[in-house]
């Protein structure tokens, strides 16, 4: 009976060895990453000789490109203003979202009205540096590709992965931050 309680004990003992780290499933390696970059920038150079194409035999409007890389142009334009979207100053806005075809996937009566504090709110990456060109009263059409918009998952309703945005925007209000307006 001691010898079988010895080995219960012992047996006991030799089973509570530590938990032994699981090996991952699936490992990433650096030529994963580099094929991954060298898919985006072959994707990012076909949707901008795109939009380059559209911009050639668009000879109707004067075409601009932005520091944060898309194109856009005015539909209408409020020449009269001079002030700078600041960070923290609110706009209010309503915008169409397009695909290049011009076929258009969310009306601004879907979208409705969009209030936004520059470089706060929860816009697509193009639509808020977009907003920064603005001023009060414009109306711009941006010509975004698809890492400037919903990237390679779309937004999982009617924007399919990869798809370059042309977006028309109407800035209604300007509510500038307290900061930076110039008090004298």
């Amino acid at each position: 009976m001691k010898y079988l309680n010895f080995i219960l004990i012992l047996l006991l003992f030799a089973g509570c060895e530590g938990p032994k780290p699981r090996k991952p499933v699936q490992v990433k390696s650096k030529s994963f990453y580099k094929e991954s970059i060298e898919r985006s920038k072959k994707l990012l150079a076909q949707e901008q000789e795109l939009i380059q194409n559209i911009i050639k035999n668009d000879s109707t409007r004067e075409y601009f490109d932005s520091p944060y890389g898309f194109s856009y142009f005015y539909e209408v334009e409020n020449q009269s203003s001079t002030y700078q979207l600041k960070t923290d100053d609110e706009v209010v806005l309503t915008y169409t979202m397009m695909t290049m075809n011009n076929d258009t996937l969310y009306t601004a009566e879907e979208i409705g009205v969009v209030q936004h504090a520059i470089d706060k709110s929860q816009l697509f990456p193009g639509l808020r540096n977009g907003i920064k060109l603005m001023k009060q009263f414009d109306k711009v059409t941006f010509l975004f590709p698809s890492s400037q918009g919903y990237g390679y998952k779309g937004d999982g309703n009617k924007i399919k992965p990869s798809t370059p945005l042309k977006t028309s925007v109407e800035l209604l209000r300007v509510v500038q931050n307290k900061d930076s307006l110039n008090l004298k």
